[in-house]
């Protein structure tokens, strides 16, 4: 048995919002509403990032094209 940690913010506000059962295809479409969100606060993060470093596309090539692998014995 694993011992229960407390409930998030975010955790909360969803079982008060949420306290009735919901077809499957609303909880899908919900979860995709959640998945959406936070993939385009991430996006929006990486923008920033880009911006703040003037990162560009060769950037990008240069970091695909790095060796940093653990030589092991």
């Amino acid at each position: 048995m694993t011992a229960h940690k407390d409930y998030t913010n975010l955790q909360l506000e969803l079982l008060e919002m949420f306290d009735y059962e919901l077809p499957d295809n609303q909880l899908n479409e919900i979860r995709d509403m959640l998945v959406k969100y936070f993939a385009d606060k991430a996006s929006d993060e990486m923008d920033k990032l880009w911006e703040e470093n003037n990162w560009s596309n060769d950037t990008m090539k240069g970091w695909g094209e790095e060796h940093m692998r653990t030589k092991y014995e």
